[in-house]
């Protein structure tokens, strides 16, 4: 009887190494162990300029840009001891989410079952079976226990191959933040955008080579910040200080009209409230705003939280370039603008989980296309003004349920020597859940 086939050896697991300012003396004995015995070794210049000789594995400079380099890397080196290095924590804004998207992707094409969303996730057993995480203390780490912060109160952005306008929508009177800076010239960046909305006093500490012999922290407001270049490897941290006169902006939906530059195409502010609360924007979320106008209901559904995505559909290129000036006042630059007129500017979009529409619902086929494209649970909204589209809302109303409510809105206004008020166009709105099946 001939012997059963041996299974197959398990693949070598991919070694993610953290290290800090403080270089090889700072690591644990398991990561200098990983290390020494690796027989790849792939990082950035400085991390691996910070390995000692007996780490006498081949080392590989990450190339630029490094996303797309990642799995050809992979299996290049497939069978060998890789280790990679990484800044601090991997998984705390660095390589190790990464390497962790493209082996779900790697494991996914693998499986030929069909299951492959089931057997390869990020953080699903399959994945992790292929990836071994040795961390460092992060950057965030150091900084908090030097300011006596606590981590869990301090928010953190990251400017490192992000738009620093990401950093305006954090910014709130008495707020501590956490920068994380993509270089050494982000600390001038970072107070002239303090300065332009009105976080002039604010107190910036740059904290540099966190951890290591080099460490230092250079202080001074962001009004009359002179400091020279800062040493790459750098954190700041924000103490922030609104300017007397500078409008506060709220967290919740409902922003001052004049927060918006538009041309009088802008659902008003109490109208926006009404209209997010009913879209009900979730994390993670992705909302169609059709007609976009001025941007302010896509703008309010990103800063409802950061990883709401949106896509504002607009047909007018001078308004399409406003909302994009809009997003960026507002700290959401990444609102995905698509200029064209729906349905047709529809055509290949993600599916959304919401949608908003704001203009053009006598556009022939709109609400159907828009409803057919929501998956179950999705929801819409849709606004009007006009007897010709609110005869339209009604219909929907009756074919698919929802609510239909008319919002009006009046505004007290001089009249001769006294008060009076003054009603704005009622709009009607129609609201619903698509449902199952």
């Amino acid at each position: 009887m001939s012997p059963a086939p041996s299974a197959p050896a398990a693949p070598e697991p991919l070694t993610v190494v953290g290290i800090g300012a403080d270089g090889w003396h700072g690591l644990p004995a398991a990561s200098q162990q990983a290390l020494r015995t690796a027989e790849v070794l792939i990082g950035g210049p400085r991390q691996l300029a910070l390995l000692p000789e007996e780490c006498a594995g081949e080392r590989i400079r990450w190339p630029s840009p490094l996303r797309p380099a990642v799995p050809g890397l992979l299996a290049t080196y497939a069978g060998r001891r890789v280790c990679v290095l990484a800044s601090g924590d991997p998984m705390f804004y660095g390589i190790g989410r990464t390497l962790t998207e493209v082996l779900t992707e790697v494991l996914g094409e693998e499986t030929a079952d069909g299951a492959a969303e089931a057997k390869a996730r990020p953080g699903s057993a399959a994945v992790s079976h292929r990836l071994r995480i040795l961390p460092h203390p992060s950057s965030v780490s150091h900084a908090c226990a030097r300011l006596g912060w606590p981590l869990e109160d301090t928010e953190v952005i990251t400017l490192v191959g992000r738009p620093i306008e990401n950093l305006a929508r954090a910014l709130y009177d008495g707020r501590r933040l956490l920068v994380l800076s993509a270089g050494a010239g982000t600390p001038a960046e970072v107070a002239a955008l303090l300065r332009a909305h009105g976080f002039g006093p604010t107190r910036m500490r740059v904290l540099e080579q966190l951890g290591g012999e080099r460490e230092r922290m250079v202080e001074g407001a962001a009004a009359d910040w002179d400091a020279p270049p800062a040493d790459p490897l750098n954190v700041l941290a924000l103490d922030c200080v609104r300017e007397p006169g500078t409008p506060p902006l709220s967290t919740v939906p409902g922003l001052p009209d004049a927060a918006y530059e538009h041309d009088g195409q802008l659902t008003k502010r109490h109208i926006r409230a009404a209209t997010l609360a009913a879209l009900a924007p979730a994390p993670g979320e992705l909302l169609w705003d059709i007609g976009g106008g001025s941007g302010s209901i896509a703008i309010e559904w990103l800063r409802a939280h950061r990883s709401c995505r949106a896509v504002s559909v607009e047909r007018d290129p001078v308004r399409a370039e406003r909302i994009g000036r809009n997003a960026r006042t507002l700290g959401v630059p990444a609102l995905r603008i698509v200029h064209g007129p729906a349905p047709a500017a529809l055509e290949g979009l993600p599916t959304p989980d919401a949608v908003f529409i704001g203009g053009g619902l006598t556009a022939p086929g709109l609400l159907a296309a828009c409803w057919d494209a929501l998956p179950p649970g999705g929801r819409i909204v849709a606004n009007t003004v006009t007897l010709e589209s609110e005869a339209l809302l009604a219909e929907r109303h009756r074919q698919h349920g929802g609510e239909l409510v008319r919002l009006a809105v009046a505004h007290a206004v001089p009249v001769g020597g006294f008060t009076g008020w003054r009603q704005a166009m009622p709009v009607t709105q129609w609201s619903a859940v698509k449902p199952p099946g």
